[in-house]
């Protein structure tokens, strides 16, 4: 048998195998250490609900600690300040650890935040998915509850937006 699997690795699949071990994607890049990234919300009311236009989001990584500690996220409108992305341990067990959507994302990251309270939103908790693109920019959308038709629409609870930020050095400027 081990006769056999040499034929095997001497028959070309060595280097096959190689080059699918090359493959594998290296995410400790998007680590901001003394940096952040930062963007603007996609302004387009069918990807925005309750995000005003023009938000800006700071967000802070530690890719080695992505399953545990992973970063904080601040916005302009004051919803996120510093606020710690809180991990679901659970979900690192369950198949939406490989979620995967679009092109060009080399992984996705669901997590939870605490929005600060103000007097027009709730501080229910928020989803985070974190998108680390192939470009080296990182996607960001933040959702919560269902739109419900209501005569004051910033009153809702429900949130939608998808942020695209760069990575820059020094403090988040927010």
């Amino acid at each position: 048998m081990n006769l056999s699997i040499l034929r095997i690795v001497t028959g070309g699949a060595l280097p096959l195998l190689l080059l699918g071990l090359g493959s594998c994607r290296n995410t400790s890049r998007f680590s901001t250490g003394d940096g952040h990234y930062e963007g603007t919300v996609i302004n387009g009311s069918f990807v925005r609900f309750n995000v005003p236009e023009n938000t800006r989001m700071c967000l802070t990584l530690d890719m080695d600690r992505f399953q545990s500690l992973p970063g904080t996220i601040t916005t302009s409108d004051g919803l996120f300040r510093a606020t710690a992305l809180e991990n679901m341990p659970q979900i690192w067990h369950d198949p939406l650890s490989t979620l995967s959507f679009g092109e060009g994302r080399e992984k996705n990251m669901m997590y939870v935040a605490t929005p600060q309270a103000t007097e027009l939103r709730n501080r229910a908790d928020i989803t985070v998915v974190v998108s680390l693109m192939s470009s080296g920019d990182v996607e960001v959308r933040l959702m919560r509850g269902a739109q419900r038709d209501s005569p004051d629409p910033e009153a809702a609870t429900a949130l939608f937006g998808v942020f695209v930020l760069q990575q820059h050095p020094g403090n988040c400027p927010i």
